[in-house]
């Protein structure tokens, strides 16, 4: 399977805002599909497994009966109320209720939790070694404290997991990152439910995870883009700082690409966010992104306006986050912007991006066509200069300290010839 790298841009392949993405070659590929601009994807942050408190917030406690009042006689529950549940605030509250609502959410049916493979019989496929990686980097997405046979059968289960979905649809590629999701899908649902989910997420006319398993990243950067038009409709200053330094969407594609799976450090906080993503629209977590941003404007307006610093505060999700009041202003976001009502502002934002690529290529031909003169002109005049000097060692000695003073009385008189190469900066490629 090809290595998958958001610069791989391929127009050929498209996905709608639905999450819709055009049918793919049937041609088996042996590369991994991964993506390389991702903060520390190799290295996830540990996650906090909250403990249990004695009290409850009352609101709380009666959701909690009525939902476990509509769990006794499930088939009389419609999706809409399974999907209420699950939006409104606190979620599902706790994995015990997860564990049976979050199949339900998305239509899994009983009959499809079926009884996983081994991992012997899987351990012969091309992305085998790749996925096992993955899996073993994402220890700290595991409860702590569990003992180590219990570690070690979980690792198994996700591995198992993650190569049934790619057996079953192999036009799908598998992307670093995939595994956050799996392993949040798993804790919460087992192995038998969480394959029959994970499949729907993954493919589908609107399976949210489908753009980002496609042969490039143009799909997952397209989408992404939605959260720049949001976010100027929504504060044109908070735009402005973003556009002056140049960040872009890229601090953000961990957090789409892994539902946040991989970025937060509270487990209570991903479970939460998962509740919401599994109801809502596929493009949905992107509104949650731009949310996410205008909560933390006043860090932006006091960092300095440059790309690596603003990308690397943007990247760095706090702890304490209010993610109850982000959801809602996410919620408010999409309902006044419609994704297609969006699409011309995206499509403006992505030729302007498009023609400062040409632009930046262009001028860093011109300057690598200029330095080659350059160096056609240097080797010429050293050419000659070795046919005049002297043939003994004594003589071209004395005639190379000669010329070297003439080059040093030019250089004196005509300082700004010597002084472009270190006005006009360094050149892309490092020379």
């Amino acid at each position: 399977m090809e290595v998958k790298n958001p610069s791989d841009l391929d127009v050929g392949e498209s996905c709608n805002i639905n999450g819709n993405c055009t049918p793919l070659s049937k041609k088996h590929s042996v590369d991994l599909n991964h993506t390389k601009n991702i903060d520390d994807i190799s290295t996830p942050s540990e996650l906090k497994f909250d403990e249990d408190f004695e009290f409850e917030d009352p609101d709380v406690t009666a959701k909690r009966k009525e939902m476990e009042k509509c769990l006794d006689n499930p088939d009389l529950v419609n999706v809409e109320e399974w999907q209420g549940f699950a939006k409104s605030r606190g979620g599902l509250i706790a994995d015990e209720y997860r564990r049976r609502i979050w199949p339900l959410l998305v239509g899994v049916t009983r009959d499809e939790m079926t009884d996983p493979p081994s991992l012997d019989e899987l351990s012969t496929h091309v992305e085998y070694n790749q996925v096992v990686l993955d899996v073993n980097r994402s220890l700290k997405r595991f409860p702590p404290g569990i003992p180590y046979e219990q570690r070690v059968a979980l690792q198994d289960q996700l591995t198992v997991l993650i190569l049934r979905v790619i057996i079953k649809y192999p036009h799908l590629k598998y992307y670093q990152g995939y595994h956050d999701v799996a392993i949040t899908l798993l804790l919460v649902c087992g192995d038998r439910a969480s394959f029959p989910l994970l499949c729907r997420l993954s493919y589908g006319p609107k399976a949210p995870l489908a753009p980002f398993m496609q042969t490039t990243m143009q799909p997952t950067q397209h989408l992404l883009n939605y959260m720049l038009p949001v976010l100027r409709r929504a504060d044109d200053k908070l735009a402005d700082c973003l556009d002056k330094a140049g960040v872009g969407t890229m601090f953000a594609l961990p957090w789409y690409l892994t539902w946040f799976g991989h970025s937060l450090n509270r487990y209570s906080d991903v479970v939460r966010l998962y509740d919401y993503f599994l109801c809502a629209p596929p493009l949905f977590p992107v509104y949650v992104t731009a949310a996410l941003v205008l909560h933390r404007a006043p860090d932006v307006h006091a960092c300095d306006c440059d790309m690596a610093m603003m990308h690397c505060l943007l990247s760095r999700l706090p702890d304490d986050l209010p993610f109850e009041d982000i959801l809602v202003t996410a919620e408010k976001l999409y309902n006044e912007n419609d994704p297609t009502d969006l699409e011309d502002e995206v499509a403006a934002l992505e030729r302007k991006e498009e023609e400062q690529r040409r632009l930046d290529e262009e001028r860093l031909r011109q300057r690598r066509v200029e330095r080659a003169g350059r160096n056609r002109a240097a080797g010429g005049a050293l050419s000659r200069l070795r046919r005049l000097l002297p043939r003994g060692p004594l003589a071209r000695g004395a005639a190379l300290a000669a010329a070297a003073a003439l080059i040093a009385v030019y250089a004196y008189y005509r300082p700004d010839l010597f002084s472009r190469k270190r006005a006009e900066g360094p050149d892309f490629d490092g020379f």
